[in-house]
């Protein structure tokens, strides 16, 4: 019976925690537009505004219209004229003295993950962590700024730490290069091995990597 509950869990595990991120993700999503679609519905006469409203608490169709303004944003924003009502969105956004530092960070940040052209997750490295005698896998994420460049000198990086087994919380570190050793593993492997706790390991786990410490620390 033990046997075949564990089987059953290493099935069930992995969609269940797949349909939770999801849920989570679009729920968080039909929050903000459902916000927003109240507003609308309260310009509409009374008549209108309760069809409208038994509408929007109908099962799903948060979910549903959250898709479908996603994919309507997408395939304009992929033509011409989408990108030009983009452009002046951006301009508009970026008068506002407080929403304007918050939108262009967040908007920095989500282009350098999903493109596939940045810098986020370059590399895997180890690092040394908590103190100087562990080790713990981290992610390059590029190199500090000019100012901070200007304070430490050169031969630092920016890494990201993850946390075990929740990875989209962690640390953002700088680190001397000279104190990471960069693996051959790949990101996606990697974050598999530290998403499982090391009980996964990397396809490339027969390598020979090397993980001699640094002489200098």
């Amino acid at each position: 019976m033990k046997k075949y509950f564990i089987a059953g869990i290493l099935v069930w595990a992995p969609m269940a925690v797949t349909i939770w991120v999801i849920t989570w993700g679009l729920g968080l999503l039909d929050g903000v537009f459902g916000s927003v679609m109240h507003a609308i519905i309260a310009i509409f006469p009374q008549q209108f505004a309760a069809d409208l409203q038994h509408f929007r608490e109908l099962p799903g169709v948060g979910i549903l219209i959250v898709v479908a303004v996603i994919l309507v944003t997408g395939l304009l924003a992929i033509n011409f004229a989408g990108q030009w009502w983009l452009k002046a969105w951006d301009k508009f956004v970026n008068r506002i003295p407080v929403v304007r530092s918050i939108y262009s960070s967040v908007q920095q940040v989500s282009s350098t993950l999903f493109s596939g052209s940045g810098q986020a997750f370059s590399k895997a490295l180890l690092i040394r962590y908590p103190h100087a005698d562990s080790w713990a896998i981290a992610f390059q994420t590029g190199t500090p700024a000019k100012e901070v460049t200007s304070k430490l000198g050169e031969g630092y990086v920016n890494v990201f730490l993850p946390t075990t087994p929740n990875p989209t919380s962690g640390f953002f570190m700088i680190v001397p290069r000279a104190q990471t050793i960069e693996l051959d593993m790949s990101v996606e492997e990697a974050l598999k091995h530290i998403v499982s706790m090391g009980s996964v390991p990397p396809n490339n786990s027969s390598g020979s990597t090397s993980l001699e410490p640094p002489h200098h620390f």
